[in-house]
């Protein structure tokens, strides 16, 4: 066939601007479709090639969780066991297990009643025991207050738990109450030893006897009663410590705005020039300060001394004996009992002085002692309790 031509027509087919536009993929989504395609099977490749690995990893879960399990049901089967070797469990019949859970309730009720007495006794004291939680309901026996189980019956394992939770609690406390009382007496004890003081403790009552008989019932309270007694042993131990320290000449007698102007020992004279002993302790302060008892005694002295002036002597409970001198008046007089802290007298520069201080000594009979180990060792047993 021949193809007829076209004169004075325009062939639209051949024109750019005239023909049909086409519509292809954008190039960047085709080649993120290719990442993703090439992405895709590298990972399902290195799944196959790791597959061995990762079979193992989950194996070594399954055998994990299945250990668990198997350990779960051991210890049901000895619980069952254990259960079945008891007459009422033959039966079926648990609500003789769950009295023994309520009788056992009703001892640790009262066992954590007495720790929380020494609790609240070692808080007076300054030693903070564990804390204990309180029983949700005293009112309801523990042993029925738990959630029953799947099959209606109370979950027994669960009240278990409830009660050994509660003896720990105790027993935790009781045993932290015990060693803080006793580190806190022994350091006391080394502290004013090495001061020359003798602390006078409590000693338990030691005597017993009858015949030796075999154990009856349950033996768990008794044991808990002998451990609250040996806790307060321990706490009342510690409070005679305590008392010691208020007895001892071991706080510092003055307070306020003052300083140290001259120490123990051998010094320059301040009017000789020469060398002399000072048998104590200065504290520069302005005249009127006031001046406090070192430690708890009786007054002995109130008067003038030569070489003192006017000067105060506080006798306390070991026999010690403490001197403020150079005073400029009296706040105190001779008998009255006084404790630690006591205003006594007043800062002055009377006898022989070269201006306002305290002259502080400590003496016991005729030889003075350095105070500054007195008032270190009282520095550290303050902040010990």
């Amino acid at each position: 066939m021949h193809k007829l031509a076209s004169f004075g027509r325009t062939d639209r087919s051949r024109n750019p601007a005239t023909r049909p536009a086409r519509h292809g993929i954008h190039p960047a989504l085709f080649y993120a479709m290719f990442t993703l395609l090439l992405g895709g099977n590298g990972l399902l490749g290195t799944a196959f090639l790791l597959s061995p690995d990762i079979a193992r990893l989950l194996n070594h879960q399954t055998e994990q969780v299945v250990q668990a399990y198997e350990d779960r049901i051991t210890q049901l089967r000895v619980e069952v066991d254990r259960l079945h070797s008891r007459s009422y469990a033959q039966t079926g019949d648990i609500n003789l297990q769950l009295q023994e859970l309520a009788q056992q309730q009703d001892v640790l009720l009262e066992q954590h009643q007495l720790v929380r007495v020494l609790v609240d006794k070692a808080g007076e004291l300054g030693i903070e025991a564990a804390a204990l939680s309180e029983p949700a309901d005293t009112s309801v026996p523990l042993a029925y207050a738990v959630a029953p189980t799947a099959s209606g019956n109370p979950d027994i394992d669960a009240t278990a738990a409830a009660v050994s939770q509660m003896m720990d609690e105790t027993q935790f406390a009781m045993t932290s109450i015990a060693e803080t009382a006793v580190a806190r007496t022994d350091s006391i004890v080394a502290e004013l030893s090495g001061l020359g003081i003798v602390v006078d403790l409590p000693t338990a009552e030691s005597g017993m006897g009858g015949p030796l008989l075999a154990p009856i019932g349950d033996s768990d309270s008794s044991l808990m009663v002998d451990d609250a007694n040996a806790v307060m042993e321990a706490l009342l131990r510690y409070k005679a410590a305590r008392d010691s320290i208020e007895g001892a000449p071991v706080h510092m007698p003055i307070a306020g705005d003052f300083r140290r102007s001259s120490g123990f020992g051998n010094r320059t004279d301040p009017f000789t020039g020469g060398r002399a002993f000072h048998s104590g302790l200065d504290f520069a302060a302005a005249s009127g300060t006031s001046v406090f008892s070192a430690g708890r005694g009786i007054v002995t002295f109130v008067g003038t001394s030569s070489g003192y002036g006017k000067m105060v002597e506080v006798t306390h409970d070991d026999g010690l004996v403490t001197r403020y001198a150079h005073l400029s008046g009296f706040l105190s007089e001779q008998g009255q009992r006084v404790n630690t802290g006591t205003p006594i007298a007043k800062v002055g520069s009377t006898g022989r002085s070269t201006g306002p201080h305290l002259h502080f000594e400590v003496r016991k009979g005729d030889n003075a002692i350095n105070p500054k180990a007195f008032l270190d060792a009282g520095r550290r047993l303050q902040a010990l309790i």
